[in-house]
């Protein structure tokens, strides 16, 4: 199967079990910029789940529209996993969604470290339980090989796949 087929085959089974639940979604995205949004809204019906979706490319942007707090952008760096931690919980807070994911990482070519090489990208899913206590979390980081498309396309696959996997596993939620 071609990236671009699992691609818009983790769109539609996302918004399949989006859809049985009843839930919407938002999303938060550095380094893919819209991609997972645009992905999803590939698939007729998306407006149904998708609530609505934040690229803050920009440290500026994480701060000011999901309430990233630049102390967490100064220890950890803006590719790491307290930050797209950060980004899924403002996405929850400022949205009216049930389920969040974020992404931030280095598509290349360049831009990467030795401690965080091109290719690095930090995830972030989390599921609103109610208001009344914290969102259910899970962070990954991955790093892709390939060009900066390679990059990006591993990237929503990921963030995709990741998130239909958790809704399957966590009925509890």
């Amino acid at each position: 199967m071609s990236d671009a087929e699992r691609l818009l085959t983790a769109a539609r089974e996302l918004c399949d079990a989006l859809r049985e639940r009843g839930w919407r979604l938002a999303t938060a995205e550095s380094c893919t910029g819209g991609g997972i949004a645009h992905a999803i809204t590939a698939i007729p019906g998306s407006s149904d789940v998708l609530d609505r979706g934040f690229v803050t490319y920009s440290n500026d942007a994480k701060i000011e529209m999901l309430d990233v707090e630049a102390g967490a952008l100064g220890r950890h760096g803006a590719v790491s996993e307290p930050v797209a931690l950060a980004m899924a919980d403002g996405a929850l807070r400022e949205s009216r969604a049930d389920v969040a994911v974020a992404v931030t990482g280095i598509a290349g070519p360049g831009g990467g470290s030795a401690t965080k090489p091109v290719g690095t990208v930090c995830f972030a899913w989390a599921i609103r339980r109610d208001l009344a206590t914290a969102p259910w979390v899970k962070t990954a980081t991955h790093r892709f090989e390939g060009d900066r498309a390679a990059v990006r396309t591993g990237t929503l696959i990921t963030a995709l796949q990741t998130l239909v996997g958790l809704l399957k596993q966590r009925q509890d939620v």
